[in-house]
């Protein structure tokens, strides 16, 4: 079964169309080591909770927004292998394409699929 990786980030709202491109930049490359598909979105209503939320977990300023995200690998033995080649990928460092956001506050993981419907 499939398995993910999944991300939660603050993205500068004037960053939009950066983001974009970076994505897409990252997204060849993710592919070209075994992603099967990648999906970025940006929030449009991601409210604000009381005890907890997307925009707290992140620590969402008022002039950012929440974009959620994720990858599906075939395996995580395909992500385990391929992770490491993907953060050495000269495409992928901080002076050819930089992350348009604070990376500090992006929260990920790796999460193994139980229902698939």
């Amino acid at each position: 079964m499939s398995y993910i990786d999944g991300f939660v980030a603050a993205v500068p709202t004037a960053n939009k169309a950066e983001y974009i491109r970076h994505a897409r930049d990252a997204a060849v490359v993710f592919k070209e080591h075994g992603v099967q598909k990648m999906v970025e979105c940006w929030g449009d209503d991601v409210p604000d909770g009381e005890t907890t939320s997307f925009p707290m977990a992140v620590k969402c300023r008022p002039d950012e927004t929440v974009v959620f995200s994720w990858l599906v690998w075939p395996s995580r033995e395909v992500r385990d292998k391929a992770m490491p080649r993907i953060m050495e990928d000269p495409r992928l460092q901080p002076d050819v394409n930089p992350m348009p956001f604070d990376g500090k506050r992006l929260i990920y993981g790796g999460f193994e699929v139980v229902v698939d419907e």
